[in-house]
């Protein structure tokens, strides 16, 4: 980085038998450097070590404001996105695609299985881990027309989705209502059977 003078204000070294006070300097090496030339290398190291501590308080500067990125002419990544890219890469990074595309086919349901099915069959939810798709019928007769033709809609949501994305359609038919017994119950009793016992 910068020169190192010779050490100013050490006593000449003495040469020879008569000690002249004067210096001996090897053949072909250049002369000591004058006053002159020791300003230049004392400026010269002070100019970068100035110039290097200003990089530095640039950097710290820079690091308070943001970290230095700036928007430009080129896109980083805070720039504003439209909202469908930014779903996009939402769920792409979430690893949501699978559990995306089945909800997709849920809002698209009359479209896939027809109109007439769809008003007596709903899906009801996709597992992912067993890749099944819930279907809850409102008779029991539209639940085994979907069971019916279960492997064909089967074929479809895979044609639709990606192989391997439905692996089996679980049809259920409507639930019966749960019996309610009124409010008032005899402690220990089991119900209506026992009423007559």
């Amino acid at each position: 980085m910068s020169e190192q003078p010779e050490a100013v204000g050490r006593p000449p070294e003495q040469g020879g038998m008569g000690g002249t006070g004067e210096r001996s300097e090897p053949a072909g090496a250049p002369p000591a450097p004058s006053g002159v030339d020791l300003a230049r290398v004392a400026l010269r190291a002070a100019k970068e070590q100035a110039r290097a501590r200003g990089a530095e308080a640039q950097q710290r500067r820079q690091a308070r404001r943001g970290g230095g990125l700036r928007s430009g002419a080129r896109r980083d990544g805070r720039d504003p996105l439209p909202l469908g890219a930014a779903v996009s890469r939402l769920i792409a990074e979430r690893g949501w695609e699978t559990p995306a595309a089945v909800g997709g086919v849920m809002g698209r349901w009359p479209q896939l299985v027809g109109q007439e099915v769809a008003q007596h069959c709903e899906p009801q939810r996709y597992d992912e881990e067993e890749r099944t798709l819930l279907v809850r019928c409102d008779s029991t007769a539209w639940a085994t027309q979907l069971r019916l033709l279960a492997p064909r809609l089967v074929a479809r949501l895979n044609e639709d989705l990606g192989q391997g994305t439905v692996r089996m359609i679980k049809v259920r038919g409507p639930e019966a209502p749960r019996k309610g017994y009124g409010p008032l119950r005899a402690p220990g009793s089991r119900g209506p059977g026992d009423t007559y016992g």
